[in-house]
This record gives C-alpha cells, structure tokens and sequence, in this order.
C-alpha cells in the first residue's frame, strides 16, 4: 500500500486492550516505526491483568505467604504466624502498592514510545473504524490500516446465581472483600478457584471446593496434583468432587450452598470460579465483520488475524492457553505481521504456571499423555527434603520431576511442586528447547545449596533407573 494512501488512516496500527499482549502488541508495532494508538478505559490501564487478575492475585499471593509466615512454620512451629491479627486493609497495601508500580511501568513503557493512549472504551463503526467513547459519553472516530483486538475477558457468570460483591462474589470482586471471611465456598476447581481456595485456607477461612469433576486439575501431572490435595487438606480444606450446585441461598449471616445431591454447606461466602466469558461482544464485532462463538472469543490463523485480513485477535479473547505470558507473544507476532516483519511461530514449550500455596509449573508432556502415546520413559524424582537449600527453607513437601525418553535420552516433561516451581521450571524448558538430553543435567555443575540442584538429583534417579534396566538386558 503506498505512503499517501495509508495517510488516510489516522493510525497505521490501533490496539484495543492493554493488558499483557495489547500492551506487547502496541509497543511492537511502536518500535517498528509505526504510527500506534491504542484503546483503554482511564482506570483500567494494563488491562484485566494488572487492576483485577494475574497481578492482583499473586500480589494478594505473597502478602498471605509473608503475614501468616506459613513457609517459616516447618522451622518455627505450627503456631508461627508475624502478625496475630491480619485482616484485608493489611492484604490489600501490599496489592494496591504493586498495582500503582505496574500501571505507572506501563504508562511510561507505552508514553516513551510514543504510544498514544485513546481514552475510553472501543466499539467498531466499520473495518477500519474504532469509535471511543470516553467518561463523558463524548465519542472520537479513529481510523487504522491494521486493528489488534486485545479486550480479554470477564468471569462467567451463572445467571441463576444473585451475585452480590459481598456474599456471593466472582474471581474479581474477592479482591474487594473487606473482611476475611471465616467460611468459604469455592464453586470451580479450575486453576483460580484452587489459587483463591489455598490463599483463604492459609489465612484461616474453612474452604470447602466443588468440582463436577472426579478431579481438579486434569492437564496437571497426578502425583503433583495430589500432593497439593494433601497440601490443602492438612490447611483444613475440603473437597467435594462429583458434586454440582444446585443453588446458593442468602441469609442475614451468611450463605447456604445446596448441591443437587441434597448436601447444605454453610459458609459467610461463596466464590465462583466457572471459567471467564470473552468480552468482543462490547465492540460490535458484526460492524467489522467479525463472528464470535458463545464464549464471547474469535478464531485466528497462525498469525493471528480473524477473517477479516487486516484484523487481528490475540490473548484469551481467542481462548486456550489464556495466559499472560503466553498472551504477550500472540500480541508481539500479531503486531509483527502486521507490520510485515519477519516472524516465528510461538514455541510448542509453553510453561504453565499455577500460584496456589504451594506452587504448581511445568512443560512438557504428562505421564498420562506419554503413556497414551506409548512414549517409552522413566521418571527421575528429586524431593527438597533431600535438598540443603530445601532444609535451609523449611519446604520438606517439594518435589521435582523428569520425565526422559529411554532410547534417545531427551527431557520429554518437566513438574515442578513446592517452593520457586514457576521460577525453576524454566531451567527444564531452556535444556527441552535446545534439544538438551539427561546427560547434559547429570554432568552440569549446580550451585550449592540451590533449588535447582533439584535437576542434578532427578536426573541421576532417572539415569540410574535406566541403566538398571540396561544391565538386565545385557
């Protein structure tokens, strides 16, 4: 297209959302010499992630781990705790301090490279049209060549259910509760649910979780998954599995959750965590010619343009993995393609990373996964109790796993649970993503005492296992 031609547009790029990839999405296209505008309502900058979700929750995360002192408690006594009393103003300093830094980071990163902030909520008038409408319902049309929907998402919300911000609440209005309830009812054992349950359950409050499912986290390795059910029970958390709520009914005091097995589970609160609707709804999808499903998300192609060519759709309004760190590389490649810039594809080995208390990460493949494949494999096991790093921190229940082909050596999973997993993991994916084997762990040279001797130790069980069963055949 010449020069003269995309002058008619007021923007060569326009961004709407930024949380983590309408922010990468913006400032990609940015430092490729284009002229970018991106959408954001005045009080939302940084988008779902930064004001209610990812940074909010783990900012809540690690405010529950320093008050209660829970990991200190193996070395100090069960009765351990560095304030007696801790209630939410004392929780939400430590979230609104982090929120405050994370949007001033943004600002300037979008600001220095001369990103211009739309102020307002977007709404397509045409293909190449975003109206915004600001606080004072004035609206601005703006023009694109290209437009990258970043909107994200908002909880789901069963509509027989009367969510009330106090009693009743969604994965966004917890973070606003003013007390600390003493009972809770987590509807969900999805990756939230379980965070919000273990954050409560390590503050005191009596959890109950339900599940129709048989368990919870099912993409998860078993023996992780129910390491942390072992975790959670002995914080006093209940598990109700196979179980669907039939209704909640509100009282003066509190909450009853009735299941249609005919089971009354009282509580002061009850959180649901029924998976997250996508927003592109609001924008008048239809007057750029965009199809939604019922979820409120869009399909996208490997560069992820919708099927409309010049718009394009990244993070979780375009559904699975929905992950912030995952969402930022959809956003960078969209804008690369875009722009027309060369590009690869996003990496198979995505980590997952899950902040319940403990932590749950990994990559790879699943034994059950390898199993179904007929993959032939061993599994290396290295537990921190074994570990001096993991004596001088008091975290007796971690764990790390390797799962390693037999025949060509190579890292096929790695399953980290316990103290730094999310950190940790990392260090299996950089070895799987150059094409590292087994060999390369057991002859590398950790620092002394670390976590990551972790590696050394997995692999040498896995080593040993498989050069037993070497000598039988011999």
């Amino acid at each position: 297209m010449a020069d003269d031609e995309k002058r008619r547009y007021d923007y060569d790029v326009v961004v709407i959302g930024s949380g983590p990839s309408g922010q990468k999405a913006a400032i990609a296209a940015a430092k490729l010499g284009r002229r970018v505008g991106i959408v954001e309502r005045k009080n939302m900058v940084g988008g779902v992630c930064i004001n209610t979700g990812t940074i909010p929750s783990k900012s809540l995360r690690e405010a529950v781990l320093y008050l209660t002192g829970l990991n200190q408690r193996e070395v100090y006594g069960q009765s351990y705790q560095l304030k007696s009393e801790i209630g939410m103003g004392d929780l939400h300093t430590r979230t609104h301090y982090v929120i405050g830094r994370e949007i001033d980071v943004v600002r300037s990163q979008l600001s220095r490279n001369h990103v211009h902030l739309l102020s307002g909520t977007g709404k397509f008038g045409d293909p190449h049209t975003v109206i915004v409408t600001s606080e004072d319902d004035s609206e601005r049309h703006v023009t694109a060549e290209k437009i990258i929907i970043a909107v994200g998402t908002r909880p789901a919300r069963p509509e027989s259910v009367a969510f009330d911000g106090k009693t009743i609440v969604d994965s966004d209005q917890i973070l606003a509760l003013d007390y600390i309830p003493a009972s809770m009812v987590v509807v969900g054992a999805g990756v939230i649910g379980i965070e919000y349950a273990s954050m409560f359950a390590a503050l005191g409050t009596k959890v109950t979780v339900i599940e129709r499912h048989q368990r919870m986290l099912p993409f998860c390795d078993l023996e992780v998954v129910e390491a942390l059910k072992y975790q959670l029970r002995d914080l006093a958390v209940t598990f109700r599995f196979r179980e669907t709520v039939a209704g909640v009914e509100k009282f003066r005091n509190g909450t009853l959750t009735v299941l249609e097995s005919g089971k009354k589970i009282p509580s002061d609160t009850v959180m649901y965590s029924a998976g997250r609707q996508g927003v592109l709804d609001r924008l008048h999808p239809d007057e750029a010619g965009l199809e939604i499903d019922e979820r409120g998300r869009v399909k996208v192609d490997e560069f992820y343009r919708t099927q409309v060519p010049h718009i394009y759709a990244v993070g979780d309004v375009i559904g699975f993995p929905a992950l912030a760190a995952t969402s930022m590389e959809q956003g960078r490649i969209a804008a690369y393609h875009a722009c027309e810039e060369p590009t690869h594809d996003l990496t198979p080995l995505q980590p997952i990373g899950i902040y319940t208390i403990p932590e749950i990460s990994y990559v790879g493949q699943t034994e059950d996964e390898l199993t179904e494949s007929s993959v032939p494999f061993e599994v290396g096991v290295s537990r921190y109790r074994e570990l001096a790093r993991g004596q001088i921190i008091g975290d007796s229940y971690g764990m790390l796993k390797l799962l390693v082909h037999t025949d060509t050596r190579e890292l096929l999973g790695i399953h980290v649970f316990g103290s730094n997993a999310t950190e940790l993991v990392h260090i299996g994916q950089a070895v799987m993503g150059c094409g590292g084997t087994i060999d390369y762990l057991v002859d590398t040279v950790f620092n002394y005492p670390t976590l990551a001797e972790s590696y050394k130790v997995a692999a040498l069980d896995a080593t040993n296992k498989m050069r037993a069963v070497s000598r039988l055949a011999d």
